[in-house]
């Protein structure tokens, strides 16, 4: 006479209900995360029924449980492994791995900024962060900036919903500031570092002043008609026409190229570092040098110019 054990039954169904749950969750498109969630409380409704059958259906007075260990023990696995999905679900961890899992690199547009200038603004300030960037003078009457970024996501839609998003500015007298903001970083374990590249065309008739963070810069001054003030970058590449007015003086900086007769450069070593590598100052005239661009503390400053 065959043995009934308590367990058998219950590890077949187990297997039954996870393969039909794995298989319309194919055919439906259902989240897999979800079904291996859901599913799992089915294991402890089959066993409990199992031993309500065997002790239903048992002839003996009184019935003695008997139990397949090994088939317990399989679905105990199996129901650990559902708790610890919904466990992780639950608290927001599986939503990442998922999010992980499914990024690619996607590109999107900056949110257009403008702001309008008069003549109450004379000063033009621009604090940046780690991404590279172009400043170009325009003749238009107001600070823009335009751009990509670039970033790992699943998501379709872009992170920035607006330009504030991206920059913030403030007119205080006749100075307006521009704060260049970071995109949105996860942190953790999921980190994802997100990168830029941006244009800000200022007024060629305004001062500015651009503050770095070790970061590249392009500058296009074109038909510049006042003066700007680089410092704090990395590297900087200054595109110039020769028929410009403009004198552009670098101050310490440890590379400088160019054409052959661009620059007029001085060297002297640098106490303070511990390299002994040597400085250089560097100028470079077109014109009168009327205007002038001013660059310090750089550690590269590429000349461009166009006869």
């Amino acid at each position: 006479m065959r043995t009934w054990r308590v367990g058998t039954f219950s590890m077949g169904a187990s297997l039954l209900f996870l393969g039909l749950f794995l298989f319309f969750s194919k055919l439906l498109g259902l989240n897999l995360v979800q079904v291996m969630t859901a599913w799992w409380p089915l294991l402890l409704v089959v066993l409990g029924i199992e031993i309500l059958l065997y002790l239903f259906l048992s002839r003996q007075e009184k019935p003695v449980l008997k139990y397949d260990f090994l088939s317990i023990f399989f679905v105990g696995v199996l129901g650990t492994a559902g708790i610890l999905f919904a466990i992780l679900s639950t608290t927001g961890i599986m939503g990442k791995v998922e999010d992980v899992m499914a990024r690619e690199e996607r590109s999107f547009e900056l949110p257009a900024f403008a702001y309008k200038t008069d003549e109450s603004i004379k000063r033009v300030v621009v604090r940046t962060v780690g991404y590279d960037m172009t400043i170009e003078a325009t003749e238009e009457k107001e600070v823009s900036m335009f751009g990509t970024y670039r970033v790992q996501t699943a998501k379709k839609a872009g992170l920035l919903k607006s330009a504030d998003d991206m920059i913030a500015a403030k007119q205080k007298g006749d100075t307006l500031y521009l704060n260049v903001k970071t995109l949105p970083n996860e942190i953790g374990p999921f980190y994802s570092h997100g990168n830029v590249a941006a244009t800000i065309l200022v007024p060629k008739d305004v001062k500015l002043e651009v503050i770095g963070n070790d970061n590249s810069l392009t500058l296009k001054p074109r038909m510049l008609a006042n003066d700007w003030s680089i410092e704090s970058t990395s590297s900087i590449v200054v595109n110039v026409q020769a028929s410009s007015n403009l004198k552009v003086a670098a101050v310490g900086a440890r590379e400088i190229s160019g054409k052959d007769g661009d620059w007029k450069v001085s060297e002297k070593a640098d106490s303070e570092d511990h390299d002994q590598s040597m400085r250089k100052n560097a100028v470079y005239q077109s014109g009168e040098g009327k205007y002038q661009i001013n660059i310090d503390n750089a550690y590269s400053v590429s000349l461009n110019s166009n006869q």
